[in-house]
């Protein structure tokens, strides 16, 4: 999930700003309130700009031929037999969770396909989790429902259809622990058909077993919107904190650059405003607790020299060092293909400055604030951009699968499963 080109870059938040130059003023202090209260009780009610694409055709074609179009209604259902919140909220943990485990056990050869979409689609978990949603959100109790309420109730669906409430992990040290993170497709209105292969790896791997020099190693796996507040929120730390003492090496994962894959050296502490899944931008320090003992940098601990050395699959594994600073008594952005200089401020990580590198940032900041960076391995890996067949490249005449595009998905996630033997090798022995 690599930022685009400056230039594009630039463009694109260039004409976000002008429209928002453009929106017109409150009038008053009051009026202004009232609309932001307004606004708060209309977004917990109200489907998202997210939600809002499922009624696009390619959306409703995917979860067809993945039998997974009967997810929401089942949901609805289900919903409209509870007369209270409580009620409500078992239904969501329960529903959530299943549908996380489907869509584990459809991308690993585990029970009905569903339809003829591939098994290793990971779109088919992303917009039935969006048509749930949008369900919760929309849904009108027999019983008085807060706002507050019906935001908690969307939370403990997202929790669980992510896997964040299903990581485990074994007792013992006999085998190996892992984690892994991936995420939902995005730039969607650019090509609503994208399939992300960082969460198509997730599926793939969770409770999975790989085998290694050292003894067997189980990994785990959970998904992570594209929104800037989920993040801004603490869903990665809520969600990573339980789990990083436990394990022996994690590592953040998301799509990148075409045709490679990149271990990022360096993560930076800022934002860079390109849109998220909601249209939303965000230019600002990466906001975190304790602010004022957060560093401009953090740095993989992943074994990067022995990923690059190997040979995991067709596409090239690069040590990614390059980032964007502004210079210690500076004002202008500078690229620094080495890494920062002391004492400058990030205007971009490896990662760029767009979701994967704050995820890569919090998840190492994190690590780092639990005293773990000597004693367990971590950081981010860019796949390569998943891109679609020759002759398929136009979303406006193309088609939601092709022979080059599933070819190129599983060539991603094989060569994701051998960096992780590679990492974990590198990294014995595992602590047990």
């Amino acid at each position: 999930m690599n930022s685009l080109p400056v230039r594009v870059r630039i463009g694109v938040l260039g004409l976000a700003l002008a429209a928002g130059l453009t929106a017109p003023a409150t009038a008053t202090a009051s009026a202004s309130a009232t609309a932001a209260a307004a606004a708060t009780a209309d977004a917990t009610a109200s489907p998202t700009v997210e939600e809002q694409r499922l009624d696009k055709a390619v959306p409703r074609e995917i979860l067809e031929r993945s039998g997974f179009d009967a997810v929401a209604p089942r949901l609805a259902r289900r919903l409209d037999k509870a007369h209270s919140y409580a009620a409500a909220r078992r239904v969501l943990v329960h529903e959530g969770s299943a549908l996380w485990r489907r869509a584990v056990d459809r991308a690993q050869g585990r029970g009905p396909a569903g339809g003829d979409l591939a098994r290793d689609d990971d779109r088919p978990l992303y917009w039935a989790r969006l048509a749930m949603t949008r369900e919760v959100r929309t849904w009108e109790p027999g019983f008085k429902l807060a706002p507050k309420q019906r935001a908690a109730l969307i939370d403990a669906l997202e929790r669980t259809s992510r896997g964040q409430t299903d990581v485990r992990h074994p007792h013992g040290r006999k085998t190996g622990r892992v984690l892994v993170t991936g995420f939902d497709p995005f730039t969607l209105d650019r090509d609503i058909r994208i399939s992300n292969p960082s969460g198509a790896t997730a599926l793939a791997l969770d409770g999975t077993v790989i085998e290694t020099a050292d003894g067997p190693v189980r990994v785990e796996t959970v998904v992570f919107p594209v929104r800037w507040r989920d993040f801004a929120e603490g869903t990665v730390e809520r969600t990573l904190r339980p789990y990083l003492k436990q394990v022996d090496l994690f590592t953040t994962v998301s799509q990148g650059r075409v045709g490679r894959f990149d271990v990022e050296r360096t993560n930076g502490a800022w934002r860079g405003g390109f849109p998220d899944n909601d249209n939303v931008s965000r230019t600002e320090t990466v906001p975190v607790t304790d602010p004022a003992s957060q560093p401009q940098w953090t740095s993989t601990t992943l074994p990067y020299k022995e990923i690059v050395a190997a040979r995991t699959g067709r596409f090239p594994v690069y040590d990614h060092t390059e980032v964007t600073e502004i210079p210690a008594g500076g004002t202008d952005p500078v690229v620094r293909p080495n890494g920062p200089t002391p004492g400058s401020t990030a205007r971009a990580g490896g990662g760029g400055d767009y979701l994967s590198n704050e995820i890569a940032y919090r998840a190492t900041l994190l690590r780092d604030r639990l005293g773990l960076h000597d004693t367990v391995p971590g950081g981010h890996v860019h796949t390569p951009v998943l891109q679609f067949g020759t002759g398929n490249t136009d979303p406006s005449t193309g088609t939601v699968t092709d022979p080059e595009f599933l070819q190129n998905r599983r060539d991603i996630i094989e060569q994701m499963r051998a960096i992780l033997r590679t990492a974990i090798e590198a990294a014995a022995p595992l602590r047990r």
